[in-house]
């Protein structure tokens, strides 16, 4: 049997009902085979990155205790957004960084590095996301995050005024 990995899963929305495809997507990942959800923050609302011309977020942040190797969980994460309605062949999806009906990224995946087509563990634009550290470093703070410490230290290093808690998932 496989040891179980840590992975940090980021949640996100702004088209149609946000909060609840966000909500719904961490209950889609307590289900996924071979995982356990450990821990999910609150919702929070934050303003668009890269493409500012969009509306706010609703973000989350969830942390899994999985025995599926990355990519297999990267496939199940593409399926919870795809039964959400994500298309990422349409046009709001194919627009980077536009508009989502759910987004969701593997974030950190244990202590792992990897570079390999479609998933870069961890998250290349991580550092700078407070709308996707405030979350984890909600339930996280003390996750490694390679390259920069921990999760809670890399928070640390970035603008997070524009992150607001608006609830519970």
């Amino acid at each position: 049997m496989t040891a179980a990995t840590l992975a940090a899963i980021g949640l996100g929305a702004n088209l149609g009902d946000s909060m609840r495809a966000v909500t719904d997507a961490i209950h889609a990942l307590a289900q996924l085979p071979e995982t356990q959800l450990v821990a999910a923050s609150r919702l929070y609302r934050t303003p668009a990155w890269g493409r500012v011309d969009q509306p706010d977020f609703i973000n989350a942040a969830a942390l899994v205790k999985t025995q599926l190797p990355a990519v297999a969980l990267l496939a199940h994460v593409l399926d919870i957004e795809r039964n959400a309605g994500r298309r990422r062949d349409d046009d709001h999806a194919a627009m980077r960084w536009g508009p989502r009906v759910l987004d969701l990224d593997v974030l950190l995946y244990g202590d792992a590095v990897i570079n390999a087509p479609g998933l870069r563990v961890p998250h290349p634009y991580l550092h700078e996301r407070a709308f996707a550290l405030v979350p984890l470093a909600e339930i996280a703070a003390a996750l490694p995050f390679p390259g920069h410490g921990s999760v809670g230290e890399a928070v640390r290093h970035i603008d997070v005024h524009a992150v607001e808690a608006i609830g519970l998932a």
